[in-house]
């Protein structure tokens, strides 16, 4: 008869049977692949010691294809719970190494049960994706996992943050699952993403193109805007989804972290008095505006390789986590398009599912113009811009840095949808267009009768700025709620926010609404 310490013994050996995952030559191969095994993964992510392992024997329960012959570390997927930090997180990490980490049923649940876990404790989840794809032998089982996870994230959204990492394969369905989660991190030159692959491609439609060109880290980063940021390796990856955790509650229910800042709070910058130029035609770099005014001048930026004409990001304003939106002049004018519009959207409806304010900087001249655009949907898209902020119920802070114009000055976050505090600067110019376009309108006739045309139209265009372009009409219209000298920008809105900490805000009871998508 077996004694306790036989059946200890038993046990470790078990367990150094799970944790040798697919054996010494697939993990070798996997460091020459220039990737990290799904358990080096999560030590690197978790905080020592701190690692807690569910369902390490969980087995599959296939039997076609003399598939109860096959042994699977860990069904292929490692799930378990610990400190990030000194926060507690779940986290599943896929295993390549044990046959290419595919998705069956067992594998499956081991992820539902991780998630649904970190939804009954409110804690973010983690997914660290390094997958062949659907376990093809378990057929059906395996598309009903797939679509047990995307039920979960969709509970799961807007309740705790969900992050995924594309650490190597994804394609087919599994692609969806990490789409559907909030922040999705790729590693350069070993992680793509596609839903057909390139031979399919080939098949199809004649075309060639290899793994990285469909699916590669660039592509997803500086095309498509699936992925919110690209690594240079696996460990450069984790410590930025470190990094993005500092900035972020661990559920809805929560506020961000408060964290100590060496950063006075009232400190001045001189050099914005000057940032803005003469010339209404000349660009300059809003991240200065922006790495001047939080604390110590250290932003976190997803997508800031996509949409580059609009700039988000997390910082901190005195300890206060704050999500900023921007326009860049330094890309088409910092003009709002397509893929801007839907860049701010999503992050202006995250921020506010965590209750993490809103700070705008404003420089914008309209939307983009072209038959692409038109064609494209900006009306549509642009309107998702409008719609997001209008929901929004977290404190919400703009400052007009320069242009204001039209529609476009609505959907950055005007006094008309919803904000708590409007700032301008003195080169603030609101209005409904550009001076040019102005002037051509309302003085048509005068300027075609007159006998020097072009005197006219400069006399007239002159004219319209000198009424127009300041902010002084619309802070008589209480629209601008204060025009302050740059110098000041960090203190004042450090203020508002410290003012508007207590926001209570809320809309007409509804299932959801139909945002325009």
């Amino acid at each position: 008869m077996a004694t306790v310490f036989d059946r200890i013994k038993d046990l470790r050996e078990r367990q150094e049977k799970e944790k040798a995952l697919g054996g010494p030559k697939t993990i070798e191969k996997q460091h020459q692949a220039g990737k990290l095994t799904a358990r080096e993964r999560l030590d690197l992510l978790f905080d020592p010691g701190s690692f807690n392992e569910l369902d390490m024997f969980v087995r599959h329960r296939c039997a076609d294809f003399e598939m109860q012959k096959t042994f699977i570390a860990g069904e292929g997927v490692v799930t378990g719970y610990g400190t990030v930090n000194g926060r507690p997180v779940c986290a599943f990490s896929q295993d390549f190494t044990s046959r290419g980490g595919t998705l069956g049923e067992m594998h499956a649940r081991k992820i539902c049960k991780v998630m649904d876990l970190s939804m009954r404790m409110g804690v973010p989840v983690i997914g660290l994706n390094d997958s062949g794809g659907a376990r093809i032998q378990e057929g059906v089982d395996a598309l009903s996992g797939y679509g047990s996870i995307f039920f979960r994230n969709s509970c799961a959204s807007g309740v705790i943050p969900q992050i995924s990492a594309i650490m190597g394969p994804t394609a087919g369905g599994a692609v969806y699952s990490p789409a559907m989660t909030d922040w999705l991190f790729m590693v350069e030159k070993t992680s793509y993403m596609f839903i057909t692959g390139p031979d399919v491609i080939k098949t199809v439609s004649g075309e060639q193109i290899d793994f990285e060109n469909l699916g590669g880290a660039t592509v997803h980063n500086v095309k498509s805007g699936v992925a919110h940021f690209a690594c240079a390796n696996d460990r450069d990856t984790i410590e930025m989804i470190k990094d993005l955790l500092s900035y972020l509650p661990s559920n809805n229910m929560e506020d961000p972290p408060l964290v100590d800042s060496p950063d006075d709070p009232n400190r001045t910058d001189p050099s914005l008095d000057s940032l803005i130029p003469d010339s209404p035609r000349q660009s300059y770099d809003m991240r200065d505006v922006i790495r001047s005014l939080v604390d110590d001048g250290r932003i976190l930026e997803p997508h800031s390789q996509y949409a580059q004409n609009m700039i988000v990001c997390f910082a901190r304003m005195n300890g206060r986590t704050v999500g900023i939106i921007a326009n860049q002049p330094l890309f088409i004018a910092g003009s709002l398009d397509v893929n801007a519009s839907d860049k701010a959207t999503r992050f202006i409806r995250f921020c506010d599912s965590f209750n993490i304010p809103l700070l705008t900087l404003v420089d914008v001249p309209g939307y983009l113009p072209g038959t692409d655009q038109e064609w494209s949907g900006i009306i549509r898209h642009g309107a998702k811009l409008l719609w997001c902020y209008s929901e929004a119920t977290v404190p919400k802070v703009t400052m007009i840095v320069r242009k204001a114009y039209g529609g476009a000055y609505l959907a950055m976050c005007a006094k008309e949808l919803g904000a708590d505090m409007v700032f301008a600067w003195p080169s603030a110019e609101i209005a409904v267009m550009g001076a040019e376009g102005a002037a051509n309108i309302i003085h048509r006739r005068e300027i075609s009768e007159a006998a020097d045309q072009q005197a006219k139209l400069q006399e007239k265009i002159n004219e319209y700025r000198s009424l127009f372009y300041n902010p002084y009409v619309a802070a008589a219209r209480g629209l601008v709620d204060e025009v302050i000298v740059p110098h000041d920008s960090r203190p004042k809105i450090i203020a508002a926010l410290e003012f508007l900490s207590c926001k209570r805000e809320t809309r007409p009871p509804k299932k959801h609404g139909n945002i325009p998508v």
